[in-house]
């Protein structure tokens, strides 16, 4: 092989990828295990048929064979010893012995069945056997008992020289079924000696495999990686100028050269971003400002604005008290309208007041007993509920890690409209459920008063919004707005059942547990609807 040839091999093995590496050495490796699987397969499939054949076939038919010999001998035992005595009683060992010798034949025939030259001596034994017992066996047999057969005595020598061919053939087969045995038992143990060879072999080279593939995958694998990864370190660690050297297989080095291609692109998204951040840093300056205003402003509208409206209250209320009945009718109305604005404005501030609150003040999370924290709302409300006449029962509530200030007030609000917005004339029933539902608890709010209506089940939760005129009944309209904030706050989800008619329901969930960023549940697109609702 030339150089040039040498060089363009080379070439082509570096532009091999680990799969298509990966796939030669599987490949390889499967060829060679399955020669190895069938080599190992044939030695098995040999040992377990030459072990067949010895344990159900040579060693059996030996066996049969001596216990055919015995039978054959049980036979001229009775026949003698009738022949010499006339006695019955040597029949019986004849008889059995002729049974046994049919069974023994049968069965050695079944085992030979596949060895023509064994059956050829099974067959050259049953010749014997059926002369001696033809020309001796048999007419001794049936001679009458009582005294000594002459026939037996005749023909003395004749069935000496036919039971010794009896004998001779007995002889032959065992000696050759001997000999068939233990070849059986030289060839077993060769083969086992063969299969111990071959599998000891097979272990041997799936080591060398298992040596050759850790190898491989160290040098093509392992080793650019823990590159690329010392690489990766030390441009994490903050060098960036720190280049990466492909190596490996040619997807690993395509992969590094992305990666060296990300960190060339992440030295210049960094000057960019550090520029952002001194941007993002004096945002947060411009945002802490105007926190710190909107804490102000919290301050001067529960402070310096209420006074001045305080004070447009007393004297509004002075004028209606002093000159009340003195002026006309349209000037007693407009004392009253001025009162009664001054009056609600201030209701106004000190509920936006509380709104803002939620999440800001209250914000003290422990673990909270709703069961306590709604019988404690109870005892506050008790005047209210006992001038309605309401009946509230509830089921047993969880407890939680919450806000105790923020769950009073969410209990407040719901119990109270629940108790204010009922049916004229009806004793006010309420009922609160909870329930698990997932990682979340869902509780109800069930009353039987007068309802709401579909179209407003998302109108109720914006602040400021009533469904009915203040002279009807009171309020500012900002509790449920609250209870939405409250429930949110603390990472769920409040809203109308619409399939209850009987009265209203609310229905909302918490978490076990406040989230990390409270309020997350509020997106812009809800907080954008709020606004078009208000508008």
């Amino acid at each position: 092989m030339t150089g040039d040839e040498r060089q363009s091999r080379a070439r082509g093995l570096t532009a091999w990828t680990t799969r298509r590496w990966l796939r030669v050495g599987v490949a390889a490796s499967l060829v060679v295990l399955a020669v190895l699987g069938a080599a190992g397969a044939y030695v098995l499939g040999r040992t377990e048929t030459l072990s067949s054949d010895l344990v159900d076939v040579r060693s059996p038919a030996l066996t049969v064979s001596i216990r055919l010999e015995a039978a054959v001998l049980n036979q001229e035992t009775g026949i003698r010893g009738y022949g010499l005595t006339g006695t019955k009683a040597f029949i019986t060992p004849y008889e059995e012995g002729v049974t046994e010798q049919e069974a023994n034949r049968k069965q050695l025939a079944t085992l030979l069945r596949d060895d023509p030259a064994r059956l050829k001596d099974l067959k050259a034994v049953q010749d014997a056997v059926t002369r001696w017992q033809e020309r001796i066996a048999r007419p001794v047999a049936a001679e009458p008992s009582g005294s000594p057969s002459p026939l037996a005595t005749e023909r003395a020598a004749e069935g000496k020289a036919l039971f010794d061919d009896v004998r001779t053939a007995l002889s032959g087969q065992q000696e050759r079924l001997r000999a068939d045995r233990v070849k059986a038992r030289d060839d077993l143990m060769s083969t086992m000696a063969l299969r111990n060879w071959v599998f000891s072999a097979i272990a041997v080279v799936i080591v060398v495999l298992t040596a050759l593939i850790f190898e491989g995958l160290r040098r093509g694998i392992n080793r650019p990686l823990e590159q690329l990864g010392a690489d990766a370190r030390a441009i994490a660690g903050g060098d960036f100028e720190h280049p990466i050297t492909p190596t490996g297989p040619a997807d690993l080095r395509r992969l590094s050269s992305e990666i060296d291609f990300m960190r060339r692109r992440l030295v210049r998204e960094l000057a960019v971003s550090e520029e952002t951040r001194l941007r993002l840093d004096a945002q947060t300056a411009d945002l802490q400002r105007s926190n710190a205003e909107l804490e102000q402003f919290a301050y001067v509208a529960s402070h310096d604005l209420q006074e001045p409206l305080r004070k447009v209250s007393s004297f509004t209320q002075l004028l209606q008290r002093r000159y009340g009945g003195q002026l006309d009718s349209r000037a007693d109305q407009y004392i009253d309208f001025a009162v009664d604005g001054a009056n609600r404005m201030q209701i106004l501030i000190n509920d936006l007041l509380d709104f803002s609150r939620v999440g800001r003040l209250h914000n003290a999370h422990q673990s909270v007993d709703l069961d306590d924290v709604l019988e404690r709302t109870l005892s506050t409300m008790s005047v209210g509920i006992e001038e309605a006449g309401a009946t509230i029962t509830h089921d047993p509530l969880p407890t939680l890690v919450a806000d105790p200030t923020q769950l009073g007030m969410l209990w407040q609000n719901l119990i109270g409209n629940a108790v204010k917005f009922r049916r004229p004339g009806e004793t006010p029933k309420i009922h609160v459920t909870a329930e698990r539902e997932g990682d979340l608890w869902r509780f109800t709010v069930t009353d039987n008063g007068i309802g709401i209506a579909p179209e407003y089940a998302d109108k109720i939760f914006v602040i400021f919004q009533r469904l009915h005129t203040k002279d009807t009944y009171s309020g500012s309209g900002i509790g449920l707005a609250m209870c939405k904030k409250i429930v949110e706050f603390h990472g769920g989800t409040i809203s109308v059942d619409p399939a209850y008619h009987d009265g209203a329901r609310i229905t909302f969930t918490l978490a076990p547990r406040p989230p990390e960023s409270p309020g997350a549940g509020i997106t812009p697109e809800a907080t954008r609807a709020e606004a078009e609702q208000a508008r």
